[in-house]
Order: structure tokens, then sequence, then C-alpha cells
């Protein structure tokens, strides 16, 4: 029975940090992602939940911080209606600064490329782009008439669960087609950082949690062939193009599957030929398709019920 993973992410001094990154390897976890930054280095990780008190142990003694990461393992498309300045960049940009800080990995979509609500989403692109997230948060302004009358008609095409945010109070019932809505969180012209506004992204981030958990569960009845984490490190073994890769997050972790931020013309058949201990190949157990996204890979994981086990 495969070990139950715990998302975590560390902060601390990138000095003897391989420490950590060893016990990982030998207790079975994974590294997600690592992001040195001067003398100081984020390690966001899956490890084995009865193992985190011996992670935690040698975090405390190198005087690191080890927090719970819930997001972690997921991509998140936060959509802006325009590239406007009174849509971008402040709120957008602390949203998905904040659902970083929970471990997702963000992408900041703008739509209608300064057309504005007459012809967002007119482009079929920008459906397919978001659609292949594992969530869209929507974030919109200040006025309730344009959140709860205008802007829905951005939702239509959009297959995942959608979490709105907007400085009204409204009730989510009030937006149509969203899946939640959090308020507080609208237009203004400077970083978010008075109490309120930072309470407002705290439960944010914890809606996005209860959205993921549930999609998770959903996963659990009809689990995945393979865990999206052991198929990463395959891939990092398998095709070492991917160590070459300047990009943040290489490979971007999702929770039915991964963007591998490589060109699918040159490497899908190296991907789809990634061979596992137990005789699949990645192409028996898993979707590879060209992604929107700069025309990357992007693999979905097939479901037990589809291949008839699990590795």
């Amino acid at each position: 029975m495969a070990a139950v993973l715990e998302p975590y992410i560390y902060e601390g001094g990138i000095h003897k940090h391989s420490l950590i990154l060893e016990l990982l390897e030998d207790l079975g976890g994974y590294l997600v992602q690592k992001t040195p930054a001067s003398t100081e280095v984020t390690l966001v990780m899956l490890i084995p939940k009865k193992d985190v008190p011996l992670v935690e142990e040698l975090c405390n003694k190198l005087l690191g911080k080890l927090t719970s990461a819930p997001l972690t393992g997921t991509e998140i498309a936060v959509v802006s209606p325009t590239l406007a300045s009174h849509h971008l960049p402040h709120s957008a940009c602390d949203v998905a600064e904040f659902l970083r800080r929970g471990g997702a990995n963000t992408n900041m979509i703008g739509l209608a490329r300064g057309m504005g609500r007459r012809v967002a989403l007119s482009a079929d692109y920008e459906r397919r782009l978001i659609n292949e997230h594992d969530v869209a948060v929507f974030s919109f302004g200040t006025f309730k008439d344009c959140i709860i009358n205008k802007k829905p008609k951005l939702f239509e095409g959009i297959d995942i669960p959608i979490i709105v945010t907007g400085g009204p109070d409204l009730k989510t019932e009030d937006v149509p087609g969203c899946d939640i809505y959090v308020g507080g969180i609208g237009r203004v012209a400077h970083r978010m950082r008075k109490g309120p506004e930072l309470d407002a992204m705290d439960v944010l981030n914890e809606k996005v949690g209860e959205i993921i958990n549930l999609k998770r569960e959903r996963i659990s009845k009809d689990p995945l062939v393979v865990l999206p984490a052991r198929l990463m490190k395959e891939v990092q073994e398998q095709v070492p193009d991917i160590h070459d890769v300047l990009t943040p997050a290489p490979i971007t972790l999702q929770l039915d599957g991964m963007r591998v931020k490589l060109p699918f013309e040159e490497y899908h058949e190296a991907i789809g030929n990634i061979e596992f201990d137990e005789g699949f190949k990645l192409s028996d157990i898993a979707d590879i398709m060209p992604s929107k996204m700069k025309n990357y890979v992007l693999i979905k994981i097939k479901r037990r019920s589809e291949v008839g086990s699990i590795i």
C-alpha cells in the first residue's frame, strides 16, 4: 500500500540543506520544487505522513522552518478580466503570491488583450488554457453590478472549479456560475498589507484548499495509475534534458498529471517511452498532449478503472 504523503515547505539557510534532501530520499518522499535565493533556500516537499516528525527534528537542528503547504502539487490559474491597470497588477498579483505561499504553482492569465468585456474569452484558446489547470481564481474588482451581472459570462466553457474574488461582501449564490466567492479582495492601488486585506487572503487560501481537498477525494475513489510525484521523479531520471530548463518549476505538478516544460514536438516520444519497474510505459497509462502554454508537454494520468491496476 502506498504511503500517505503530506505536503510541507522548508525555509532556511542553504548551508547543509542537502541533509534534508538525503533524509527525504531515504524516507521515500519527493522534492517537488527547490528555490535557492542567495543564502536561503525554499524546498517544497511531499513527506510520508508517519515520518514528518523526523524531518521536523532535522529542520529544527538546522534552524529552518517547516510549515504545512496544503496546495502543494496543484497548478492554479489566476485570471484577470483584462491586462489593464485597473485589473492588474496589485490584487491579482497578491492573490497569486498568497496561493504560492500555500504551495501552489500559479499562472497569471489576462484576458481580452485590453478590449474588456466585449471580447474576453472570445478565443477558445483562452478557455483551453484555463481548463488545463486544477482551479481557476477569477480576480474581479469592486463593482457589485459588474461582478453579478457582467463578469459571469467569463465562466462559460470553464470546466474546472471557479473561485471568484472581489471587493463587495457577496454570497456565493449571488455570483452565477462560481463555486466559491471571497469578498474583501477588490481593486486596490497598493499591495495588500492591511489587517483586513490579509485576513481576506487567508480566507481565500482556506477556500481554495477546500476545493482542492474535494478534488482529491474524488480522485481517491478512482485512483490515478501512478502518483504524479513518482512520475515527476521518473521524468527527471529518464529525460535528462529537463535539468537544462531554466524556467521556474520545469515540471509543474497537477492533481491528475503535470506540465513538463519541454517542446512537445521534440520530446513527446521520449516522455511517452518512460518505463516503470512494473513494466508499463508512460504512454500506456497517461494521455500525452501539447499544452496551450507555449506548446509544452501536458500529461494527464489515467485512472485505475481505465487501465485495470495501479503502480
